[in-house]
């Protein structure tokens, strides 16, 4: 079975947040202050702006097949929003994978439906639910409860909002490093610094630590057993160090210390 783990970032879309808002010859910077402003007013405290208002600057991914684990950003720096999109969107296509998530069904999904219907991304194998495949008409990508994508978020709380609980939480309980150097609320300073590399290192420890909650949610379920499941998180450790990155180094040393 393919696994395509799956985290978005995003940074207020201050384009639209000019038109909607009227915020002509603002820079930036002020345009999105205004937004989360406006976005206190309208919710009674919480400045977390609507789906619509996101736009993508990072997209990173597990990909774990019969033959081959890696873990990388689609892209690179330089890269579009809609080349981000296109790739993520093209990857489904490819490997028809089981995507897993943490909240991908109540934040990362919507954003990437906006956001592809805003740049005219075809993403017809994602919405596919009989028409392309048949089997998709009893497990696809779109209905809450099928497993063609497993949002852990979603599962694990019982699909109760209120037993929900952030990744870094759930992670460090399992003995993982959670959240390393940055959280979502650090991504926009960090953008406008030009510091789009961190966020990307970023999401990437981010879909890691996704990654390894769902093997032990493979335990849970009956699908791995203990020691399949250590085999597997020695050979996630053999990955991140062979490639050399720094935060990949850091990655495993905060696992070796948890």
């Amino acid at each position: 079975m393919n696994v395509l783990v799956f985290d978005i970032e995003t940074v207020p879309d201050v384009e639209l947040g000019r038109r909607v808002h009227d915020l002509d010859g603002l820079s930036d910077e002020d345009v999105a202050r205004a937004m989360f402003a406006k976005r206190r007013e309208q919710t009674g405290g919480s400045d977390f702006l609507a789906h619509t208002m996101h736009r993508i600057v990072a997209i990173s991914i597990v990909l774990s097949t019969s033959q081959q684990f890696k873990v990388w950003s689609l892209g690179d720096t330089d890269s579009g929003e809609d080349e981000l999109i296109r790739r993520f969107f093209d990857g489904l296509d490819r490997y028809q994978p089981t995507l897993v998530s943490w909240n991908g069904g109540g934040f990362d999904l919507p954003v990437l439906h906006y956001r592809a219907m805003r740049h005219g991304v075809n993403a017809s194998r994602y919405w596919d639910t009989g028409d392309l495949d048949r089997e998709s008409r009893w497990n696809n990508y779109t209905n809450r409860f099928h497993q063609r994508h497993t949002d852990l978020m979603d599962v694990l709380s019982g699909f109760q909002a209120r037993a929900s609980a952030p990744l870094d939480q759930v992670a460090v309980m399992l003995g993982l490093p959670g959240k390393l150097g940055m959280s979502g609320a650090a991504v926009w300073p960090a953008y406008l610094e030009g510091r789009i590399d961190d966020i990307r290192d970023y999401c990437e420890t981010d879909v890691l630590n996704t990654y390894l909650v769902y093997l032990r949610f493979e335990v849970m379920r009956g699908h791995l057993d203990m020691e399949d499941y250590r085999s597997r998180c020695q050979s996630v450790r053999e990955y991140l160090l062979g490639e050399n990155k720094p935060h990949f180094s850091r990655f495993v040393q905060a696992w070796d210390e948890s």
